[in-house]
């Protein structure tokens, strides 16, 4: 049996958050969800500045720039906290 071997590269869309979790909907249709609790500095962050986050590199990354916490969206699929 053959496999094709296929590159990915996730890209996020959008960012949401409920009371305990990161959700990160991906260009593919996927959406990742994390505990907030992973990251000290998103889950004593207010909810402004939560909301308040920039995509980078085509949406490679996401960034806080008021909590200096970046994320890869790679990282997350991983399960790197």
């Amino acid at each position: 049996m053959n496999t094709l071997a296929i590159e990915v590269h996730p890209a996020a869309e959008t960012v949401h958050f409920s009371e305990s979790e990161l959700m990160v909907t991906l260009a593919d249709g996927r959406t990742i969800s994390v505990p907030i609790a992973w990251f000290s500095s998103l889950s004593n962050a207010t909810e402004q500045e939560l909301h308040n986050y920039e995509l980078l590199g085509n949406g490679e990354g996401i960034h806080w720039p008021q909590l200096d916490e970046d994320l890869s969206v790679k990282g997350l699929l991983l399960g790197f906290h």
